[in-house]
C-alpha cells in the first residue's frame, strides 16, 4: 500500500467519522426537541387544570355569597 492509497483510506475514514458525528448530533437534537415539546405540553395541561379549578372554586364561592344575602 503506497502513501496515496493510505491518504485515500484516511480521508474515507475521516468522512465516515464526520458523517456519523453529524447523524449523532441530529439524533440528539431531535430527542431534545421532543423532550421540550413534552414538557411544554404538560405545562400547558397543568395551567389549564389550574384555571379550571380556579373557575370552579370562584363560581362556587360567588354563588355561596349571593345566596347568603
Amino acid at each position: 500500500m503506497d502513501s496515496k492509497e493510505k491518504n485515500q483510506n484516511d480521508q474515507v475514514n475521516a468522512d465516515q467519522i464526520a458523517n456519523s458525528l453529524r447523524v449523532d448530533a441530529k439524533k440528539r437534537t431531535q430527542e431534545t426537541i421532543s423532550k421540550n415539546n413534552r414538557l411544554w405540553l404538560w405545562l400547558g395541561i397543568l395551567v389549564l387544570v389550574a384555571i379550571l379549578l380556579y373557575c370552579l372554586f370562584s363560581f362556587g364561592l360567588f354563588s355561596t355569597m349571593q345566596s347568603a344575602n
